[in-house]
């Protein structure tokens, strides 16, 4: 597996991940996560637009997408809880994988790649992505609290990697 800068030519295969992985939430419990099509392509066209995304591929198979910046996240500037540190970190959002056999693992190779760019990362997800929580714990981030994301004001369990 390696990482690469998403392009234009990989958005048809992005928005299939995406669309199997917003069944993959339904079917196991989280039906409130990424609603109405969530991402929708303009925001993944933003994301390559601004080379913060990222593809997992396996020779031409892409197996795995991510949105990551080491900037500040609005959202994450109030939180129901307390960061793990203050200092400048990286963020990851939007992260995806295939669901299909040659994908599994590259879910926590994306998380890996990012916390080898920058050894303080912050993630947030829904409390049903329970997938999410248990990668994120396996890997080693911590729990910090609840966020509350800008655009929808809905809540998010927040976690740090240092």
């Amino acid at each position: 597996m390696t990482i690469r800068k998403t392009t234009t030519a990989d958005i048809p295969a992005i928005m299939k991940i995406y669309a199997d992985a917003r069944q993959m939430m339904s079917d196991t419990g989280n039906s409130t996560q990424w609603t109405n099509g969530h991402p929708i392509q303009p925001i993944i066209e933003a994301d390559i637009a601004g080379g913060l995304s990222y593809v997992c591929v396996s020779g031409d198979k892409i197996l795995a997408v991510f949105y990551f910046e080491i900037a500040p996240e609005p959202s994450y500037a109030k939180i129901d809880g307390a960061w793990v540190n203050d200092e400048i970190y990286g963020v990851v959002h939007r992260i995806a994988r295939a669901q299909d056999e040659a994908a599994k693992g590259a879910g926590a190779f994306c998380l890996e790649w990012c916390f080898a760019k920058h050894p303080n990362v912050r993630i947030d997800t829904h409390k049903n992505n329970t997938p999410m929580i248990e990668l994120l714990k396996k890997l080693g981030y911590i729990y910090c609290g609840i966020i509350k994301l800008i655009e929808t004001g809905d809540d998010r369990m927040a976690f740090q990697k240092v």
